[in-house]
């Protein structure tokens, strides 16, 4: 079963964000808690760590600008 990576709101008035840079590649394994991509906003950058452990598939891109909650790609 796959499990989605949500674009997690880190600010209480946060309501969108940008992708700074993967961590990892598309298709590459990832383990649960290891930083997986770059995100900034409200003038800050912050990694956010996999949810869960599998492999990555990426729907998001790098430079794009996403609402919270938006799915940036999937473990599978």
């Amino acid at each position: 079963m796959a499990t989605d990576i949500l674009l997690p709101k880190l600010g209480f008035s946060m309501t969108e964000a940008q992708i700074a840079e993967w961590l990892v590649q598309d298709g590459a394994q990832v383990t649960e808690g290891q930083p997986l991509y770059s995100l900034e906003a409200d003038k800050s950058t912050n990694e956010v760590e996999a949810p869960a452990t599998g492999t990555l598939r990426i729907i998001a891109q790098v430079g794009e600008i996403y609402d919270v909650g938006t799915v940036l790609g999937t473990i599978e």
